[in-house]
């Protein structure tokens, strides 16, 4: 059938209709359009998800064994004979040879290939070999195999495999692409040249040439590794761009900067990754456009005072800076920190929670909206309740949030209204991989605490079952008497309040039923009557705020000997004289999640402990909680968690912002598998931008970008 655009190759484009193929009429047509595929680009764009290697011809004596197929070389001996089955099925049958035996091949509903198999043509099949023995003879037979005529040096050797959808064939698709490669090459390179070299990529011609008809295996992995890289770096650039434009406008310039006073009241000296986190902000707040940047870094490895080094040059410049935290509990701990350390350089620090009484909060309402600098509050400490209408700042330039992820959508977006034009500075204390981090604030920048403080006692960790219990109440026994405290966290807050839709788990490792999920005010009570002699309470997220902190107050004055807990404290929460974490249903957690809770132990000189408690005897529970026992460092602990568990894991509900730009929804690459390859893409991205912002060197690239939406406002 003749192609229906008459017009010339020249007239063919990527945005031409699949309808300028040949043979693609109306219904091949609804056929594409159902799998997506409505253009040329579109479908140079619909990349195999599978290779056959039909290279690797066999002789039929060595035909695979193990139910796998093997592609043949045959010559064919008997005419094709057709007959009728019942109903409507109809087969055709015929043999054919090479120099180790004689081969059956019979093909279903398939009348037409009497005409296409002549007696002495040469055929490659690839298929299932079938071994069948008579007597001393062995024959073979092939039911319904590929096929393609053999000429030697002209077939491939791979043979894509495409998705499909009904109405389409894998022959249709791969004739399809032969012809659309044909007329119109591939899309424009949008990669500058100097990327390219820089990490070694083929052209993008070549690369799409060889996703569909690889030369090799070489050629294959070639052609992969730039469609990746081109995926990821268009995605690191439309999020860096969405980044500029939500910076634009104008920050104050914090230009005084000598923050040694401060240093010099610490009994300790700052890491090399604390000065490199600190440098990086200062220089990010001399800038007059607004600082976006995470601070990531492991429990205990001193974010605090970093972020109490920016909130200082605020301050010296003459303006104020906040801290926000999710919850009352680690507002009150920033705040008893910070006032102390602040105080001896004569700077004030209020305190702003929900449980401020009304007279101290008019106060702070004042004193923060003051003109006169002399009589401005520098810096306040609270909760969401510094987003509240009450709360007007006359000079803000620093905001610091710890854990933001943890705020609601709506106080997310108050702060973002409340701090227009000022600095932002987020912190985190769970140690994500590079890669996720740069997908999860792909538009802000990150500065990493990779190390920690010298003398930070590590906590020994053990893995045990049930079976363990007797002696983990001894254990439990011996802590107390000896002075320490002991966090027991749980999955669940109430029996049958874990919202799980099944008992049984169906993974690589079969069906098989769940443990029983241990519930924190049952296990409480199990405790109490197990220890009698000791204090025990349980804290969950349902309680009141005045409830979790009269808890959390008895706790941390030693009043309370056994905290039993949901995860509500996982983060913030500072107890030195805690001594033990108790994990129960530890393979219900994720591991930077474990990390954390044991990161609530080992803050003080007592010896700790942390025992994860799990009957899961699935072998992919037990080799992730094997991880825990031997690894300490929160960023490989990180990247062996989105090993195991995937990214979808990590990006909770919270962090629909990078969802609603399609953040993971990628063609080619694979987050887990492919994280080098997206670093050093964003790196490149973000080196790119710094050198053009506008990308108006880059045409190409510029329009690209603005296809995907770049700079759309996505809050």
């Amino acid at each position: 059938m003749p192609r229906k655009n008459n017009a010339g190759a020249g007239a063919v484009s990527l945005s031409s209709p699949v309808t300028v193929l040949s043979g693609v009429g109306p219904a091949k047509a609804a056929a594409y359009a159902k799998a997506g595929i409505e253009t040329l680009e579109d479908l140079l764009l619909h990349i195999p998800r599978n290779y056959e290697n039909r290279g690797d011809v066999r002789l039929l004596s060595d035909a695979r064994t193990d139910g796998g197929k093997t592609a043949v070389i045959l010559t064919i001996a008997t005419a094709p004979q057709a007959a009728r089955l019942k109903g409507k099925m109809t087969v055709v049958k015929f043999r054919a040879f090479d120099e180790s035996g004689s081969c059956e091949l019979v093909f279903f509903n398939m009348p037409f290939l009497r005409q296409v198999f002549t007696v002495g043509s040469e055929w490659r099949f690839f298929g299932v070999v079938e071994r069948i023995q008579k007597r001393t003879m062995t024959t073979y037979k092939l039911t319904s195999p590929a096929y393609e005529p053999y000429t030697e040096g002209r077939l491939p050797d791979f043979t894509a495999i495409y998705p499909l959808s009904e109405g389409l064939t894998q022959k249709n698709l791969a004739a399809h692409v032969s012809e659309a490669i044909r007329l119109c090459g591939a899309p424009a390179d949008l990669l500058p040249d100097e990327i390219r070299r820089k990490r070694a990529l083929c052209t993008l011609s070549y690369a799409v040439r060889n996703i569909h008809n690889p030369e090799d295996y070489a050629a294959l992995a070639a052609a992969k590794r730039r469609l990746i890289y081109d995926e990821f770096f268009l995605f690191s650039l439309s999020i860096a761009m969405q980044g500029k434009r939500k910076r634009e406008g104008r920050s104050f310039s914090c230009t005084k900067q000598n923050i040694s006073p401060l240093l010099k009241l610490l009994p300790y000296e700052l890491t090399a990754a604390q000065k490199r986190s600190i440098t990086e902000i200062a220089a990010d707040m001399r800038k007059e456009t607004p600082m976006r940047r995470m601070l990531i870094g492991d429990v205990g490895c001193g974010k605090t005072i970093v972020a109490a080094s920016a909130m200082l040059i605020a301050i010296m410049s003459g303006r104020q800076a906040a801290l926000m935290a999710p919850t009352e509990i680690l507002a009150r701990q920033h705040y008893e920190d910070l006032s102390e350390l602040f105080g001896k350089l004569g700077i004030e620090t209020a305190l702003l929670i929900g449980a401020t009484p009304a007279k101290e909060k008019r106060r702070i309402y004042s004193a923060l909206s003051a003109e006169d600098e002399s009589s401005r509050l520098p810096i306040v400490i609270g909760t969401h309740a510094l987003l509240s209408e009450g709360v007007q700042f006359s000079a803000l330039s620093l905001v610091v949030t710890d854990e933001q992820h943890r705020f609601g959508v709506n106080q997310r977006a108050a702060l973002t209204e409340k701090s227009k034009g000022t600095h932002l500075l987020s912190m985190s204390a769970t140690p994500i991989p590079r890669s996720l981090a740069l997908v999860m604030y792909g538009d802000i920048d990150i500065s990493r605490i990779d190390e920690m403080p010298p003398g930070r006692q590590r906590v020994d960790t053990f893995v045990v079952d049930e079976g363990y219990r007797p002696r983990l109440i001894n254990f439990i026994k011996k802590t107390a008497s000896e002075g320490g405290q002991i966090y027991v966290v749980c999955p669940a807050i109430e029996e049958n309040d874990s919202g799980e839709v099944s008992l049984y788990d169906i993974n690589d490792d079969g069906i098989r039923k769940k443990p029983p999920l241990k519930a924190a005010i049952k296990f409480a009570e199990e405790l109490s009557e197990a220890l009698p002699e000791l204090s025990v309470a349980f804290l969950h997220g349902k309680l009141k705020s005045d409830q979790k902190e009269a808890i959390m107050t008895s706790f941390e004055c030693g009043d309370i000997d056994i905290l039993v807990s949901t995860t509500v404290i996982e983060v913030g929460v500072n107890v030195p004289n805690a001594s033990l974490m108790i994990v129960e249903n530890a393979e219900r957690f994720g591991l930077s999640q474990l990390h954390q809770l044991r990161g609530r132990v080992g803050r003080g000189k007592r010896k700790s402990y942390c025992v994860l408690v799990s009957d899961d005897s699935a072998e992919t529970a037990r080799k992730r909680l094997s991880v825990m026992k031997d690894n300490y460092d929160g960023f490989s602990i990180a990247e062996a968690d989105l090993q195991a568990r995937g990214p979808g894991d990590f990006l909770s509900s919270n962090s629909n912002e990078i969802r609603q730009s399609g953040g993971l929804r990628f063609r080619f690459a694979d987050l887990c598998g492919d994280a080098s390859t997206f670093v050093n893409a964003t790196e490149d991205a973000h080196a790119l931008l710094d050198s053009s912002p506008t990308l108006d060197n880059y045409p190409l690239l510029r329009d690209a970008i603005s296809k995907l939406g770049a700079g759309t406002n996505t809050d």
